[in-house]
């Protein structure tokens, strides 16, 4: 892999993690396309990195009051959210690496997460419950949604927002909930990826430098995306995102039909 195969991909992981529009299932499309299909540990420990960081530039003030008050009740919330997941992950590890590494549902999926995200904006309430009403059930709903996100192609962001839009929360707090339960999320995802290369898995020969660009990239346009999706939340739609996920799952259906992905 050289380097601007990494400043790509470093730049689909960063702009797909935040956007609802699944980065797991872009990668795949992105590493497809340059011939990359195996890289993998190394680059996505490195590329997750970098969207922790974006999250952390954002968000930075909320992780450091939780970290100086971690009986608090939003560091609570998080935890209820991120069980489902955690809980799915560890269990059936096996047939989500089968599904990610073939990529033979991906297509589904994306239609799954345009309709997902078109239904969320029938229950869209302006006006609902700021993130102080979030509710432990609330949080244990939406982290039901971020587990069926460990699925390539379905967003974890659409999905976790979109859940929350369900439960009658507003916009932003919506969003701001959403790549919160990223913390834990990417956190934990970095952490199991670690003891995995440390135990000699999965140590592909990539240099240094593609790696280091993958996470630099990664983690600017990661920023920009959580920037600009919180914006969008409070005055646009989710809609043109399922729109794309359907032309694209749709595109993606027809060249697995015609045996040319």
């Amino acid at each position: 892999m050289n380097e601007l195969q990494a400043m790509i991909l470093g730049m689909i992981q960063g702009l797909t993690e935040f956007l609802p529009i699944s980065s797991t299932g872009h990668l795949y499309l992105g590493r497809h396309l340059f011939g990359l299909d195996e890289a993998g540990l190394f680059l996505d420990t490195m590329l997750h990195i970098g969207t922790l960081f974006a999250v952390l530039a954002v968000y930075g003030d909320d992780a450091v009051e939780m970290l100086k008050r971690p009986f608090s009740r939003l560091m609570g919330l998080l935890l209820v959210g991120t069980i489902p997941a955690a809980g799915a992950g560890l269990l059936f590890e096996d047939f989500f690496e089968e599904i990610s590494r073939t990529g033979v549902t991906i297509g589904y999926e994306f239609l799954l997460t345009g309709a997902i995200l078109w239904m969320a904006e029938r229950w869209k309430d302006k006006e609902g419950a700021p993130i102080e009403n979030i509710t432990y059930r609330d949080a244990l709903f939406i982290g039901c949604f971020q587990a069926a996100a460990i699925m390539p192609a379905l967003s974890r962001s659409g999905l976790t927002i979109a859940a929350s839009l369900f439960r009658g929360i507003n916009r932003e707090a919506s969003a701001r909930f959403s790549f919160l339960l990223s913390l834990p999320a990417i956190g934990g995802g970095v952490m199991l990826q670690g003891a995995k290369l440390f135990s000699g898995e999965g140590r592909e020969a990539i240099g240094l430098s593609p790696l280091l660009l993958g996470a630099l990239f990664s983690a600017v346009f990661g920023y920009l995306a959580v920037r600009w999706m919180i914006g969008l939340l409070k005055r646009g739609s989710l809609r043109p995102f399922a729109i794309y996920v359907w032309i694209l799952g749709l595109l993606i259906i027809g060249a697995q039909w015609f045996g040319v992905f």
